[in-house]
Parts: C-alpha cells; structure tokens; sequence
C-alpha cells in the first residue's frame, strides 16, 4: 500500500468518525475464521483510548505511530488515542518493517509481534524502535525469544491482552526492565473470572456492554493477574490426548530456525493426528527434533511443506486456512 493509498485510508476513517452514526464498523481478525464485521460503539472507543492514554501518561503533543491496517481495531484506536489526547500522529503505510523509512521516533507506537520481530533484524530499525519510549505489543503471542529479545529495551515495552470485542486491549504485561513478568495485569474496571473451561470471562463495562466468554484457556493468581495458555478451539484431540497447539510450537520455537505451524487433520484411528506445516524442505531434520523435544504423544503425526504459511491481515497464524490445507 503506497503512503497515499493509506492517507485516503485514514481520511475515510475520520470521515466515518465524524458523522452522526454512534457506532463505526470493524472487522475481526479472522485467525480461527472467516474474519466478521460488527459493529463497536464510539463512545467505548473513547473510553478504551483514554484508558490507555492515561495508564501510560501520555501528554498533549506526544507523537503517536500508525503504522497498521485501518480496518481492524488496533489501527482505529491509534488514531482515536490521537484525537482523545491530542498526539500528533505519524502515519507510515502498514509493513513488516514500519521503522525502516522512519524519520522521526514517534513516543508512543503499537505494532504486532511480526513487525516488532523484523525490526529487530536489521540494526538501524533496531535503534530506532530502541527509542521509543511507550511500546505496546499486540494481535498476536510473544514467544520467549522475542521477549529475551527486548528485556534490555530502555524505555517501556508492554506486551497487550484484548480482542476486537474489548476495543484493543483490557490488560498489560511488562516484557523488560524490573517489572517483567509472564502475567497480565487487567486495567482497575475490568473483572475476570475462569469459565468451568478454564476459559476467561471478561466483565468490562466501559469497553463492552456484555459479559464476554472468551476461548482463551488461561490461569490465574491469587492477585487476579492471568497467562493465556491457548484457545480452546486450538487443542487437538488424538487418541483421547488433548494437545494444546500453543504449547507444542512454544517448545519448539527455540529449536526450529524455520517458519512452522502446528495444525490438525482427521484421522480414522486417533480422530485428529498432529500435523506440522512448514517452510523448506528439510523434514528429516524437523521429524528428529520433534521426536527429541515433545513427549511422545504430540510428536507430529505428518509434515507437510508449503511454500507460504498462511497468516491473517495482522500476523497472525491463520489457523482455519492451515486445517484446509492439510
């Protein structure tokens, strides 16, 4: 998308904005299906932007990065952030690599956790992203490298818990300096509850009108802090064992230095077979480290390499398009 292209973007946006409709239409990010259309309530997006405005105390002519599609929320509320506290918005067409042609370092920037990890590759967008002073990181998980990868940031990088329904996110995580942390601390006016699922339940009035029964599997503490474990409809069922997908690529993450994703498909003997779908050609060696680091039961029944693997409009795993392709 050329810088042109996406200032049009933007100007519809505003447009849509500023008409007298008290809703304004988003998409969901499709990673388990067919991405939907719906409906949010201007109103909520005030009071999701200021939130978040005022947890990381931004002030009135701080810049602000958008550098993400327009038709889903993360890139709505960056612009709505903008006009709630007065930032000054640097606008760059959505990439993987929104630092590279940057001129200026924005205070205040979201991205996914593809873009962040691009911008970690090359040294000169690795300053820059090194410099600015609020990062929030969202749309998608943040696995252990990445996070090693910012620990020694010297400004703040949060890592974002929300859904299109909560308008961006409800709770933060700290991924670098003292108050690291793998648990999400939810904003003060959201409660949270597990399901009988172990699934969370999200109560947050100012964002969304209903109560919101998530498919996220998570646990919690005893100071009402939570991880996400994995969704419920990522967790494959072979032979009466439930295998969370989360957990099988978590492991190994640090051992395959290919793209790869976990997926299922349907088998007469176990019901559902784990399948490993990946980038390359090198299946000999992916089968060896499969079987030396994932207990026997999640070891992958079948690989499959593909020449692209499928991932939604905001990075992440396109999980509904990799049970179709096997």
């Amino acid at each position: 998308m050329t810088e042109l292209e996406f200032l049009r973007e933007l100007q519809a946006f505003m447009d849509e904005w500023q008409n007298d409709s008290p809703t304004i239409g988003v998409h969901t990010s499709g990673s388990t299906g067919t991405p939907k259309a719906m409906q949010v309530e201007k109103k909520r997006m005030i009071a999701s932007a200021r939130r978040t405005c005022d947890f990381l105390k931004l002030q009135k002519d701080d810049t602000a990065l958008l550098c993400m599609p327009l038709q889903y929320i993360a890139g709505k509320m960056m612009v709505i952030r903008s006009i709630i506290a007065g930032l000054r918005l640097i606008v760059v067409p959505p990439s993987g690599h929104p630092m590279a042609n940057l001129k200026e370092i924005p205070t205040f920037a979201a991205m996914i956790p593809m873009q962040v990890y691009n911008s970690l590759q090359v040294p000169e967008e690795k300053e820059k992203l090194r410099q600015i002073k609020h990062l929030i990181i969202g749309g998608g998980a943040i696995d252990s490298q990445l996070a090693n990868d910012l620990k020694d940031f010297p400004h703040h990088v949060w890592s974002t818990y929300g859904m299109t329904e909560t308008l961006s996110h409800i709770a933060l995580r700290r991924l670098n300096g003292k108050d690291a942390s793998e648990w999400y601390t939810p904003f003060e006016d959201v409660n949270l509850r597990l399901s009988e699922e172990n699934t969370l339940i999200i109560e947050a009035p100012d964002v969304c009108p209903d109560l919101l029964i998530t498919n996220d599997i998570a646990e919690m503490d005893a100071n009402g802090h939570f991880r996400i474990l994995g969704r419920k409809d990522n967790i494959i069922n072979s032979g009466g064992v439930k295998i969370q997908i989360e957990q099988v690529e978590a492991l190994l993450k640090p051992h395959l230095n290919i793209p790869f994703q976990i997926t299922s498909a349907p088998d007469s003997k176990f019901g559902e077979i784990v399948v490993l779908l990946h980038e390359g050609d090198t299946e000999c060696d992916i089968a060896s480290v499969c079987q030396q680091v994932l207990p026997t039961y999640w070891v992958p029944k079948r690989y499959k390499s593909v020449e692209k693997l499928p991932i939604t409009g905001t990075g992440k795993p396109d999980r509904a398009t990799a049970k179709r392709m096997v």
